[in-house]
């Protein structure tokens, strides 16, 4: 089976983040479930970072995937 992968965009390519998808959540529940966690950090944790974000993505079984941005085309 094929890994499921989202993309986190940021304005700062350096900050763009790509997680790999729980296997138990379908395609089009996973945008409204991460979208949910991120909030929940950010409003319980003001001054959040990444490393917080990162944390509560892991508790719902997402998991960073290391990746290279290429070029501006």
């Amino acid at each position: 089976m094929t890994n499921q992968l989202m993309i986190l965009p940021s304005n700062n390519n350096e900050k763009t983040k790509l997680l790999k998808i729980p296997e138990d959540y379908e395609e089009h529940e996973v945008y409204r479930l991460a979208t949910g966690i991120i909030a929940g950090v950010e409003e319980r944790i003001p001054d959040h970072d990444w490393e917080d974000i990162l944390e509560a993505l892991e508790q719902a079984g997402f998991s960073e995937v290391p990746f290279s941005l290429g070029p501006e085309i």
